[in-house]
């Protein structure tokens, strides 16, 4: 007499697991997007902090010190880093192989790929930030966050502002030399008023209130008053969600599949 052997079953992976896992891979495979995203900013923070008259307290900054101010700096160039120059070839070249028309025959949705992407960009940005903020406090004596709470809202809008923008320029670029081209001046916008050439702290008034009512330009200022331990600005925080949810709006309005 044999009694039958109840058969085993493995949970299948759903379409948008399986895509993010292959996503993940390939992601994994690009020692140039994880440097640049992962290791540059804090390779620039390190520099920096090497020059002995950044690392000394200066009246004109209210006793604070240059380097202080170049941390969230070199938190929103990882975050430049990923939505603008990381990103944005992906998607543009899955669009111009065809790999986007092709998944839209499949049960998995092209949505899939789109979200994967933002998902695995944000998190290394993310990631790169908190790199930023360890090394800043292990080797040059740069305080945490005295709002840690006002800081992660602060990064998280400023992380969404990015994205979108990647985004956006995905939707208007049809192949990827166009991305490139695109991408590269919006990088330099971009670093400009992040402050990664000049904190925005110490630039003129007139230039300072623009820069603010960019994405980065607010998120500079955000950070580094939640940095020094107050609550950031509710406008800076408004610019930055405003900036998030209108050019979100508009790359998916613009965006097209093939």
């Amino acid at each position: 007499m044999t009694t039958a052997t109840p058969a085993r079953t493995t949970a299948t992976p759903t379409p948008w697991a399986a895509v993010l896992r292959t996503e993940t891979r390939l992601f994994l495979r690009e020692p140039g997007s994880l440097f640049w995203i992962l290791a540059f900013p804090t390779v620039l923070l390190t520099i920096l902090g090497l020059i002995p008259s950044f690392r000394d307290p200066d009246e004109a900054l209210g006793g604070r010190r240059v380097i202080d101010l170049y941390v969230p700096v070199s938190v929103l160039l990882a975050l430049i880093m990923a939505g603008l120059q990381a990103m944005p070839p992906i998607l543009t070249g899955y669009r111009e192989r065809g790999i986007l028309r092709r998944m839209s025959t499949t049960p998995v949705p092209p949505s899939a790929l789109l979200t994967a992407q933002i998902a695995l960009h944000g998190a290394a940005a993310i990631g790169s930030a908190v790199l930023v903020m360890a090394v800043g406090r292990t080797a040059f004596d740069v305080t945490l966050p005295g709002q840690p709470f006002g800081y992660g809202v602060a990064l998280l809008l400023a992380t969404a502002s990015v994205l979108a923008l990647g985004a956006l320029l995905c939707a208007l670029s049809r192949t990827t030399k166009a991305s490139a081209a695109i991408g590269s001046v919006a990088y330099l916008v971009m670093m400009f008023t992040a402050g990664v050439w000049i904190p925005v702290q110490t630039m003129p008034d007139t230039l300072r209130r623009i820069v603010e009512v960019t994405p980065f330009g607010a998120a500079s200022q955000a950070l580094d008053r939640a940095a020094s331990g107050g609550w950031p600005g509710w406008v800076q925080l408004g610019v930055m969600a405003l900036w998030a949810a209108v050019v979100t709006g508009l790359a998916t309005r613009l965006f097209r599949w093939e």
